[in-house]
C-alpha cells in the first residue's frame, strides 16, 4: 500500500493522494500508517533550503503521533471498524506532508521553492491542521490504552492548532534580495556578487553542478507552463528565475564540476532496467507505434498523447484497451516511462519521434520569457565575450563551455550570443592547441550554426576551413563529430553547399568519419553527406570519394537503425543519377537491397530502399528487372508498403511492380525467367 514518491514522476508542488480503499481493514491501515509516518521522519536526515522552522515542527508532532500509533499497535489486537474513518484521514495527510516534504528537499528545485516558500508554509498549516481533524474523529473510548496516550492525543491537538505555521524571516529576506536583482537585470544593472552569493548560500547552493540542475529543473518547468496560457505571471517568474540561475552559473563559479560517477551509475542502472523490458510495452497500443509523450488514463493504462487525444475527439470516452468508461480524461504524464524510451531508443538506434507538445517547447525559446530573463542573458553575453577576448586559456575554455551550454536548446540565447559578436572569437579557438578548447568551441558554433544568421556569420569569417581543419585533425574525435554536424546545418543554405562541395578535404573528410567505429560519429558524417548532395555537383564528388562501397558495408554490417537509414537516404538519392546506378551495381547491391526491404523496421528505411530499387530499373534498364524478377521474396515486400508504407514509398512500390509485371508479360516465353506470383495472381496497380 505504501509506495514510495519518486521526483521525477510527479510534478513539484503537486500532491497525488488518496483516500485508502474501503474495504481496508483497520490493523492494514494502521500497520502502513505506521510505516508512512515512519518515512516521513526519515526526511529530518535531508537537507531543507526553505521552510526549516515549520518542517521541524512538523517532524515533531509527528513522531508524536507515531507514539500513539505504536501504542495502540502493540496494546490492541483487534482494532474496532470506527476508528478507519480517523485512520483513513491521517493516512491522506501523512501522504500530503511527505510530498511537501520531498518538495522542499529535492534537488534541483530550491530557487523555486525559495520563491513559493510563501504557498509552502501554507500549505504546512494546512496539512497540520488536517493532522488535527483526524484525530478529532478518532473514537478514544473505544480503544484500551494508557491515560498518557490520550492526554498526548489532546495535546497535538491543541498544538496543532495552536502552531502558526509563518514563513521564515530568512526565507522572506532572500526572496527580496532575489527580487531586486531581478530588477536590476531588467534595467541593465549589473549585480552585487555579494549579493548573489548571499542567496546562493542561503540555498545551499555551493557549485556549479547544483546551480546547472536549477536551470535544468526550471527550464522543464518553462516547457511544461508554456502552453498554460491562464498563468502568464508563474511562467515570467520562471524565466526571470531561469535567467539568475544561469547567470549564477557562468559569472559565480569558476570550476565546472560533473559529479561523472554519480552520472555513469545512474546510466548503468537504466541500462541494467532495460534488460528486463518487452518492447511492446513502448509502444502505444492504439498506433503501435513506440511512443514520445506516454500518458496513463484513469484506467490505468498507458497510451501516447496524440493517439489518445484523437480518440477523444473522435467520441470516445472509454478505455481503447479495456473498453471500460473512464472516470475522467485527465492525462497522467507517465514521465518514468518516457525517460526509459528515450533511453531505450538511444542505446538501439531508433530515431526518437518528438511530439508536436516538444515543438511548441522548442519554438517557446525564440523569445526569452520575461524582462529579467532577458537582460541577464545580455549582461552574461558581455561577461562571456570578455572571458574569449581577455581570459587566460581556462577562462576561455570555461566561456566556450558556458556558451556551449547555453546554446543548446535556446534560441533566444543562439540570437543573443549571435549578435553580440561570439562567433569570431570562437572560430580562434577552433585552432587552440588544447583539446577540451577547441571541442567546446566547435560544438558551441554547432549549437550557433542552428541560428540563420549564424551561418552567415560563420561562413563570413572564413569558419568553413577551420571547421574543415577540424574535421580532419581535430585533437578528439568529439570535436570531429561535431564538425561534422556543423558542416550539416551549414550546408542548408545553397551557397554554403557549393562552397563545402569545392573544399576538397571536406567530404574527403566526412567520407573518412563514416569509417570511424563511434556510431555517432557515423551518423553525423552520413547526414552531413546527405545535406551536401541537394547540390548536383557534389554527386560526382562523392562517387569519386569512394562512398558507395562504403555505405554498401556499412548496410552488411550495422545493425543501427539510424544508421541503416541514412545510409540508404544517401544511396537513393546518388542511384537517381546514371553514374550512381552503375557504381551501385557494380557492387552487386540487388540483393542486399531486397533483403533490407524485407528485414528493416524502419518506414523510412523502407521508404529510401523502395526509391533507390525504382531509380535502379529505371536508370538500369532491362538487366535489372530481369535479375529482379527472380528474386522470390521482393514481390511481398513490394506489396506490404503498399498498405502499410508511407504515402510515397507506396506509389514508387507500385511503379516497380507494374515494371516487373511488365516485364513478366513481355517475356513470359522465355524460359530463362522465373515469375514471380502465378499469372493469374497478378495485379494491376495501374
Amino acid at each position: 500500500m505504501i509506495q514510495k514518491s519518486s521526483g521525477s514522476g510527479r510534478r513539484i508542488l503537486t500532491c497525488p493522494a488518496i483516500h485508502p480503499c474501503d474495504s481496508i481493514s483497520p490493523s492494514t491501515l494502521l500497520i502502513s500508517l505506521i510505516d508512512l509516518g515512519g518515512d516521513i521522519c526519515s526526511y529530518k536526515s535531508k537537507v531543507f533550503s526553505v521552510n526549516k522552522r515549520n518542517a521541524r515542527e512538523t517532524f515533531r508532532q509527528i513522531a508524536n503521533i507515531l507514539l500513539f500509533l505504536q501504542e495502540i499497535r502493540d496494546t490492541t489486537s483487534d482494532l474496532p471498524h470506527p476508528v478507519i474513518l480517523s485512520l483513513s484521514e491521517l493516512h491522506l495527510t501523512f501522504q500530503k506532508i511527505r510530498c511537501l516534504l520531498e518538495d522542499c528537499t529535492r534537488d534541483g528545485t530550491r530557487a523555486w521553492m525559495l520563491v513559493s516558500s510563501d504557498w509552502a508554509a501554507n500549505q504546512f498549516r494546512i496539512v497540520i491542521r488536517g493532522l488535527a481533524t483526524g484525530l478529532d474523529v478518532f473514537p478514544l473510548s473505544t480503544i484500551d490504552m494508557s491515560n498518557e496516550a490520550k492526554d498526548l492525543v489532546e495535546l497535538i491537538i491543541r498544538q496543532v492548532r495552536k502552531a502558526s505555521f509563518d514563513p521564515d524571516p530568512d526565507d522572506k529576506k532572500a526572496v527580496k534580495d532575489l527580487m531586486r536583482i531581478m530588477n536590476h537585470f531588467e534595467e541593465g544593472i549589473a549585480p552585487d556578487p555579494i549579493e548573489i552569493r548571499r542567496i546562493l548560500d542561503h540555498l545551499g547552493i555551493d557549485k556549479w553542478s547544483s546551480c546547472n540542475k536549477e536551470v535544468k529543473f526550471l527550464d522543464s518547468e518553462i516547457g511544461t507552463e508554456f502552453s498554460n496560457e491562464e498563468n502568464k505571471t508563474k511562467l515570467e517568474l520562471l524565466c526571470s528565475l531561469m535567467g539568475f540561475m544561469s547567470y549564477c552559473r557562468c559569472v559565480i563559479f569558476d570550476t565546472v564540476d560533473f559529479e561523472s560517477q554519480h552520472l555513469n551509475g545512474q546510466c548503468s542502472n537504466i541500462s541494467k532496467d532495460l534488460k528486463g523490458i518487452n518492447v511492446d510495452d513502448l509502444k502505444c497500443p492504439i498506433s503501435l507505434e513506440m511512443m514520445s509523450d506516454p500518458v496513463t488514463l484513469s484506467s490505468g493504462h498507458t497510451y501516447d498523447r496524440c493517439s489518445i487525444l484523437k480518440w477523444f475527439r473522435s467520441g470516445n470516452a472509454t478505455c481503447p484497451k479495456t473498453g471500460e468508461k473512464l472516470t475522467s480524461t485527465e492525462l497522467v504524464p507517465n514521465l518514468v516511462l518516457k525517460g526509459l524510451i528515450q533511453q531505450y531508443c538511444a542505446e538501439n538506434g531508433i530515431p526518437v519521434v518528438v511530439s508536436r507538445g516538444k515543438n511548441r517547447d522548442i519554438s517557446r525559446t525564440v523569445m526569452a520569457g520575461s524582462s529579467a530573463g532577458e537582460g541577464a542573458m545580455k549582461m552574461l553575453a558581455g561577461f562571456l565575450i570578455n572571458k574569449l577576448v581577455n581570459g587566460s586559456g581556462e577562462e576561455m575554455n570555461k566561456a566556450a563551455f558556458e556558451i556551449r551550454v547555453l546554446t543548446k536548446t535556446s534560441i533566444f540565447n543562439r540570437s543573443c550570443l549571435v549578435e553580440s559578436g561570439t562567433i569570431p572569437h570562437l572560430l580562434k579557438l577552433l585552432l587552440s592547441e588544447d583539446s577540451n578548447t577547441q571541442e567546446n568551441s566547435i560544438a558551441a558554433l554547432l549549437n550557433l550554426s542552428k541560428h540563420s544568421k549564424g551561418k552567415c556569420v560563420i561562413v563570413e569569417n572564413e569558419g568553413l576551413d577551420l571547421i574543415v581543419h577540424v574535421l580532419r585533425k581535430g585533437l578528439k574525435i568529439e570535436a570531429q563529430q561535431h564538425a561534422a554536424a556543423t558542416l550539416y546545418y551549414l550546408a542548408s543554405v545553397e551557397e554554403n553547399r557549393v562552397l563545402i562541395g569545392e573544399n576538397p578535404e571536406a567530404i574527403a573528410g566526412l567520407v573518412e568519419l563514416v569509417k570511424n567505429e563511434n556510431h555517432h560519429c557515423k551518423r553525423n558524417a552520413l547526414v552531413a553527406i546527405f545535406g551536401l548532395l541537394v547540390h548536383p555537383e557534389n554527386h560526382w564528388r562523392l562517387l569519386a570519394s569512394g562512398v558507395v562501397p562504403l555505405l554498401l558495408n556499412l548496410l552488411r554490417d550495422s545493425e543501427r537503425e539510424d544508421l541503416v537509414t541514412d545510409s540508404l537516404a544517401i544511396l537513393a538519392t546518388l542511384a537517381e543519377k546514371i553514374d550512381g546506378t552503375v557504381a551501385i551495381l557494380r557492387r552487386g547491391a540487388l540483393q542486399l537491397l531486397v533483403g533490407i526491404l524485407d528485414t528493416c523496421t524502419s518506414r523510412t528505411g523502407k521508404e529510401y530502399c523502395v526509391s533507390m530499387l525504382l531509380a535502379l530499373c529505371v536508370n538500369g534498364g532491362l538487366d535489372v528487372v530481369a535479375r529482379l524478377v527472380k528474386i522470390p521474396s521482393l514481390m511481398g515486400s513490394l506489396y506490404s508498403q503498399l498498405s502499410e508504407g508511407t504515402s510515397r514509398a507506396s506509389k514508387k512500390a507500385s511503379a516497380i511492380i507494374k515494371i516487373l509485371h511488365q516485364f513478366y508479360e513481355n517475356n513470359s516465353s522465355s524460359a530463362s525467367v522465373t515469375p514471380v506470383l502465378p499469372r493469374e495472381q497478378f495485379v494491376h496497380v495501374w
